[in-house]
């Protein structure tokens, strides 16, 4: 392989991956948000919300197998027919990277505290869309497309309800754990109740934040 064609392989993958960051953060905020339940899409994502957790389903299955097609069967022609085919398989492998790693960062955020100040950043991040308002802050992976956009937030502390606080940030209490009180305070009680619940579904389809 010349240096050309390395060259053109890591410039396609980096464009690729940088597509799908642009694509995270419209789809999160359009195909996610603004259809407020309406299609597959954005009903999936708005339970994500009123469970404020993470677990696997067969949804994802979905997804990756959609996302997938997107790459090899949009991207690897365009960059085939534009460049060539080094550079369109380059550009649907980056496409594909960029969104698997969105995948393990957001799944990261609601099982694990963070372990670095990138993992922290992106967890006030995303956990203020989830608490305080679900219109700002569609990048998981990266805030750019929010500053661009007008879409950032960055308050100092995240409330977060108690009933819907990730498992990590909590002691055997259920309070607090004290390295993360800088970036999160608790507000409300811990039960939940048919009423609550109900509540919360009704917020998160009208894509505003949970009460308290």
């Amino acid at each position: 392989m010349n240096l050309s064609t390395v060259l053109i392989v890591v410039a396609g993958f980096a464009l690729g991956a940088q597509v799908w960051f642009l694509f995270e953060y419209l789809l999160h905020r359009f195909a996610m948000h603004h259809l407020h339940g309406k299609g597959i899409m954005s009903r999936e994502h708005l339970l994500h919300h009123v469970a404020a957790g993470w677990t696997f389903s067969t949804t994802h299955l979905l997804s990756w197998a959609g996302m997938l097609l997107v790459g090899w069967l949009a991207w690897f022609p365009l960059g085939w027919i534009t460049v060539n085919p080094a550079f369109g398989a380059s550009l649907a492998v980056g496409w594909s990277f960029g969104y698997f790693f969105y995948e393990w960062v957001h799944a990261q955020a609601h099982l694990s505290a963070p372990r670095n100040r990138y993992q922290r950043r992106l967890r006030k991040h995303h956990f203020h869309h989830h608490f305080g308002h679900p219109m700002a802050n569609h990048g998981v992976t990266i805030r750019f497309w929010d500053r661009v956009f007008g879409t950032l937030e960055s308050p100092e502390q995240v409330r977060v309800p108690r009933r819907m606080a990730q498992p990590w940030m909590l002691d055997e209490d259920g309070e607090l754990l004290p390295e993360h009180r800088a970036d999160y305070v608790l507000v409300g009680t811990r039960r939940s109740t048919p009423e609550s619940n109900e509540e919360d579904r009704v917020a998160a389809f009208a894509s505003v934040a949970p009460s308290d």
